[in-house]
Parts: C-alpha cells; structure tokens; sequence
C-alpha cells in the first residue's frame, strides 16, 4: 500500500471510522463530507471492499423484465416468444438469459402458431392506423360549423334521439335521453341557438342501480355545468340477474335526461322543422361530388 501523508497519515484509523459510516448506511458523499477526504483515491480506499447501502443503489426499470425473461427462458421459451410477451428487443434478452441453457428444438406447430399470431398483430395494428387515419382526415373535412348547420343538425338530432308526441298521447315537450357526452354537449349548444334560456332546463339522470350513481350524478352535473341542486330525483333501473348487461364498467354513467320547461310552442317548431327538411330532400336531383360534403 502507496504511504500516506499529512491527514491521511493515520490512515488505519481512518478507514476504521469510514467503514463504521458505510455500515450505519452514509453514502460516499457523506462519509466524505463527514471526515473532510477530498481525495476520491483515498476515499475509495478507505472504502474497498464494503458495499454501499441498499438506498444508494438507482433503480433499473429492466429488472422486472429482465427477471421475467429468464424465468421465460428456463420454461423453454424462445427469444421470439419472450419478445411477443414483454416487448423487448431481443439484443436485451440475449445479455439477460446467455448464461442459461438453450432450450429443446421448436415445435413445428407452435412456431406456425408464434408466426401467424405475430402477423395477426401486426395486420391489427395496421387496421387500427388505419381507422384512426381516416376519423381523422372525416374530422378535419366539418371544419367551423355556420349557425344554419348547427341548427339542422339539432332538429334531425332531436328528432332521432328526443321524446316525440303521439296522437294517443299528447305530450307535447321537448325531452331529450342520451348516454353519449356529444350528443348531450350538441344538443344543449342547439338550445343555445334558438334561445331556450338554461334556467328553463332542467336535468335528472337514469341509471341501474348496481352503477356508481354518486359518480354518475356528478360526472354529469359537471358535463352541462350546473350545480346538482339542478337534478331532478335519480331514476334507478332494477338489475335482472338474467340480462347480461355490456353497458358496465368505470365508463358507464347511464342517461342524462333534459327536460326543457313549457316547451310545447318549441316542439311544434322542431316537428315542423323536420317535416320542411324532409320536404326539401324531394327538390334534391343532383348527387354531390365522391368524397365532398
């Protein structure tokens, strides 16, 4: 060992009080700081042989996978399956598993199964870009809505989706159901266009019963921006143990219903609304352009 000089004379002594540190759990930055050693020689040989403490360590995000791929490997797994199940690159998995054993030669039937299930992902995703690129070239094609298209909009909307009123029963009020946030949001921006006064709009939500209801109420009271004093009394749908329901799940908040107040005049008006755009489709004898709107 290389002799030491002025402070670092008693060196033996030194490393004592540096090993006792390292084990208490200081870092070499506070063993430094701590016996006033400047020197990072010194220090890393006042230090040698003793591990640093758990908490200095970083942490590698690969250690997971990397435990993973080799318990995949010790199962007989092949790099191309261990690649599907963790998408990692094989170059990682060769550094994690070359000390184990290669595993028996590849079944014929399951490397077919590997290939075509591997094809079948990637056609999936190409589909998916696909679709996403479309909705959004469709999208792009609206552009600014004009208060004419909006309002055409909101008449077929309602007409389609609102309470209509029969010669059997008359209920002449504009009532409109929906459990998607767009259509709630498109139909209360038409309201805003032919001047129905939000505080002639009232709200309640139906829901089943096993749903998150609190949730619901809130979500929605949110959506219309009123507070829930605004809300008629929840109606709850019965659960039948016999239906197998698919509207479940964190996403499913049911129906939001707004009722728009002494709107018997405004639902004559929307009736007529539709009836004259249905006429008009009869003076329609020209088709527009493939792919223009």
């Amino acid at each position: 060992m290389a002799q030491t000089h002025g402070k670092y004379a008693d060196f033996e002594g030194l490393r004592e009080r540096a090993v006792a540190l390292r084990r208490e759990g200081l870092s070499r930055r506070q063993i430094r700081d701590r016996l006033h050693v400047d020197n990072n020689d010194i220090l890393n040989r006042l230090l040698e042989g003793e591990p640093p403490p758990a908490w200095t360590k970083r942490p590698n995000a690969k250690d997971d996978l990397r435990d993973r791929a080799r318990e995949l490997r010790l199962q007989g797994w092949t790099y191309d399956r261990i690649q599907l199940e963790l998408g990692c690159s094989k170059g990682s998995i060769s550094l994690w598993v070359r000390d184990l054993p290669n595993p028996e030669g590849r079944d014929p039937a399951e490397q077919a199964k590997l290939a075509s299930r591997k094809r079948w992902e990637h056609e999936l995703a190409v589909r998916d870009e696909e679709r996403r690129e479309t909705k959004r070239a469709a999208r792009e094609e609206i552009g600014a809505l004009s208060d004419r298209e909006l309002f055409l909009a909101g008449v077929a909307l309602y007409w389609a989706e609102g309470a209509k009123d029969k010669p059997h029963a008359r209920r002449e009020r504009v009532v409109f159901v929906n459990s998607d946030p767009n259509m709630i949001r498109l139909f209360l921006a038409w309201l805003d266009l032919v001047r129905v006064q939000r505080d002639h709009v009232s709200y309640r939500l139906m829901i089943h019963e096993s749903a998150d209801v609190e949730g619901a109420e809130k979500y929605w009271a949110g959506l219309v921006g009123v507070g829930l004093d605004r809300f008629g009394k929840t109606t709850l749908k019965r659960h039948n143990p016999k239906t197998v329901r698919k509207n479940t799940g964190e996403s499913y908040r049911g129906c939001l219903v707004i009722v728009v107040r002494q709107s018997a005049d405004l639902y004559r008006r929307i009736e007529g609304w539709w009836t004259g755009m249905v006429d008009a489709t009869a003076g329609i004898t020209t088709r527009l352009p493939s792919g223009k709107v």
